[in-house]
């Protein structure tokens, strides 16, 4: 692959070339993440000024802008310090003022000299009933009056850059973009009725009325796309790299699934039969599988993933499940204990926590092949750690792993097939841009013997009632949960929130009754108190979010989330999931601050009406945006400078298939869209994307 096409030289240039850009401007604009001419050319305006020529201020509803030419009258220097400058003007039909602050007279005298006629635009203000407009926008003599355009754009500004300054780097970047050949596809372009790009880069840096800002406009759908195209291209070249790195055929016998299967006391539901064989063929494939196996919470991942895991078994190969902490990697250890018991095979697990001889015997028998499936923290990755045959390694929680540690997985083994479990629902858009190099299967349904949650919303000034309820519910046996608020973004403040209320409930309840687990605990503490719950011996459980992913104590019947307007709705579900798990009826107390404002009120009254955790994310996605949704931090999403995933959201799925369409019918993309493709993407600079174009 060359270097960046020469057509696109001109827009990764210096910023200088650009009129009205100076070192000093240029260095203020890199500040804000603007360092070449492209990047001018993707800011794009989010509002419009509407200076269309009036004859007259005389109908304009103040403080609207107004346009009009004036003949200018008598100035009025101030009388005396700190009072303004006043210049007496007439339009076609009234006479107003020009009001100017600390502005030099001589100056003043030049701009507007008595007896002229001049073209004056700003906002205009009533002062105790008089029309007046302060320090005007535009000063212009008649004859320059097309230096105004009628819709004037505003840019997002960074402190140092005037709106006239973008003005005129903007229409000096256009003149630098030159016609580049059409990467979408023809039949798509036609279908949605969008411009050619160099025609949607001008009209989105021109909009003639408010309605060309919506990201609903076709100039501003296209140039939106143009940026999710180039991101799936990036996912699907890697995709396409990956499947074509060599995988092994695992070809499962089907006998050690039939026996589990013969076992279990009730049917898997459609959606794990499907997924089941989404990934059985995957696993019989020659590439390597890159799965999603994305399910919502209680949708049973855990059996799907077990029957994967058999199948790598039964076609002579071993596996292994990663958990992101030692207490859930034994959770899934005792869930499939009685799994693998009934196909008669051995299952292990590998933590920290194992030392000495105990270590080296489990070491000895996965190097041997004793153990079929392993279950482990990420311990597993040491490099004393061998396997004799790993075909499947099952990632649990993705977002607690990052790609690297997935590699180095899957270089456990010759060709390790990889899954990926989230119990996170991610709504499509969002799922598309973060996982795209991947094929998904969802579990859309639950598996029966899951007892509904009850939701209820409680106002804080309650507490006591809530206090006495939790009360009872413990004299009769049963345990909950009690998660305290997030407070302001520090771990320490949480800390202290959690061991208040763990004081006050221990008071109430008495010793012993209550447990507390918080992210600043050792993590062998934190162990230790959760282990006490889960073996029933504290009844409630005080905690910080740390309880969010996985925690499975069948008997916790009770959620309480204190402050539960402060969490995002995607966690909520997640805590809420943590209940229900049992026979017992189970509730969900969400506590709230009274006033609550109206956003606040809409996220809590989606959680009581629907237990759908794809619908909550969606919802989610609406009110909050992408970057909060996946958690900023560790979302791994891309930022795109016009797309808007939340509002566009459909054409991420239009990209997707686009992309990898293109890619199967032209893989070293060297056809005529093709090569387009390729400008597009120096253009969105993924130079990433571009070392992955298969040279043959």
């Amino acid at each position: 692959m060359t270097g960046r096409p020469e057509v696109l030289f001109p827009l990764f240039g210096a910023l200088t070339g650009l009129d009205g850009i100076g070192p000093k401007t240029a260095q203020t604009l890199d500040q804000a993440g603007i360092s070449k001419p492209r990047d001018i050319l993707m800011t794009l305006p989010h509002a419009v000024t509407d200076r269309q020529r009036r004859d007259s201020v005389r109908d304009v509803q103040a403080p609207d802008i107004a346009t009009v030419e004036v003949l200018v009258g008598r100035h009025e220097p101030p009388k005396s310090r700190g009072r303004p400058y006043r210049v007496q003007v007439t339009d076609a039909q009234m006479t107003f003022q020009l009001v100017f602050f600390h502005a030099k007279g001589d100056y003043l005298q030049r701009l507007l000299p008595t007896g002229q006629r001049r073209l004056v635009s700003g906002k205009v203000e009533l002062f105790d009933g008089i029309a007046q407009m302060v320090h005007p926008d535009h000063v212009l003599q008649v004859a320059d009056g097309d230096q105004i355009p009628a819709f004037e754009p505003v840019y997002p500004l960074h402190a140092g850059i005037s709106q006239k300054l973008m003005w005129k780097a903007t229409r000096s970047a256009l003149t630098l973009a030159a016609d580049l050949p059409e990467w979408i596809d023809p039949g798509l372009k036609t279908r949605e009725g969008w411009p050619d790009w160099h025609a949607a880069l001008t009209s989105a840096h021109m909009p003639q009325s408010n309605a060309a800002l919506s990201p609903d406009d076709p100039a501003r759908q296209r140039l939106g796309y143009d940026e999710l195209l180039a991101h799936q291209l990036t996912l699907a070249l890697a995709r396409a790299a990956a499947r074509r790195s060599k995988g092994r055929s695992s070809v499962g016998t089907g006998a050690l699934q039939d026996s589990v299967l013969a076992a279990l006391p009730y049917r898997p539901t459609a959606a794990q039969t499907r997924a089941i064989a989404e990934i059985s063929a995957d696993l019989a494939a020659d590439h390597r599988m890159n799965r999603l196996l994305q399910g919502d919470v209680g949708s049973g991942k855990t059996l799907v993933a077990f029957m994967a895991l058999l199948c790598v078994v039964e076609a002579g190969g071993q596996g292994v499940m990663m958990a992101p902490t030692e207490i859930l990697a034994r959770q899934h250890l005792e869930g499939l204990q009685p799994l693998a018991d009934s196909a008669g095979i051995r299952l292990d697990i590998l933590t920290g926590r194992d030392k000495g001889g105990d270590r080296k015997a489990k070491l000895a028998a996965l190097a041997a092949g004793d153990i079929h499936i392993l279950v482990g923290t990420h311990a597993v990755f040491q490099d004393d750690v061998v396997f004799a045959d790993l075909r499947l390694a099952i990632i649990d929680e993705q977002h607690r792993f990052g790609v690297a540690q997935r590699m180095q997985l899957g270089a456990k083994g010759a060709a390790t097939d990889v899954l990926v479990m989230t119990a996170t629902p991610i709504p499509r858009s969002l799922a598309l841009a973060q996982y795209g190099d991947m094929d998904v299967s969802v579990l859309d349904e639950k598996p029966p013997g899951r007892t509904p949650v009850q939701t209820a919303l409680v106002s804080t000034g309650r507490m006591d009632e809530v206090v006495e309820k939790l009360r009872g519910a413990v004299a009769e046996g049963r345990q909950a949960y009690w998660v305290c608020p997030l407070v302001e973004e520090s771990e320490l403040s949480d800390m202290t929130a959690a061991e208040e209320r763990y004081k006050r409930l221990r008071a109430t309840m008495g010793e012993g009754v209550v447990g507390l687990v918080h992210g600043q605990m050792p993590p062998a503490e934190k162990d230790a108190a959760m282990a006490r719950f889960v073996s029933g011996e504290t009844k409630i459980l005080v905690a910080t979010t740390v309880i969010e992913v996985g925690v499975n104590v069948p008997n916790a019947s009770i959620m309480v989330i204190e402050r539960a307007e402060s969490f995002g709705l995607a966690q909520l579900h997640q805590l809420r999931g943590r209940v229900g798990r049992g026979a017992a009826a189970s509730t969900c107390l969400l506590m709230y601050q009274a006033p609550l404002g109206e956003t606040g009120r809409r996220r809590l009254e989606i959680l009581r009406q629907t237990e759908d955790g794809f619908r909550i994310s969606e919802e989610d996605l609406a009110m909050r945006g992408a970057g909060d949704v996946i958690g900023t931090v560790q979302s791994g999403l891309p930022r795109f400078r016009i797309a808007d995933l939340e509002r566009q959201a459909g054409l991420m799925a239009l990209a997707q298939s686009d992309a990898r369409k293109l890619l199967h019918d032209d893989p070293a993309l060297q056809g005529a869209r093709g090569q387009a493709a390729r400008t597009l993407l120096w253009l969105m600079e993924q130079d990433k994307a571009i070392r992955l174009i298969s040279v043959g």
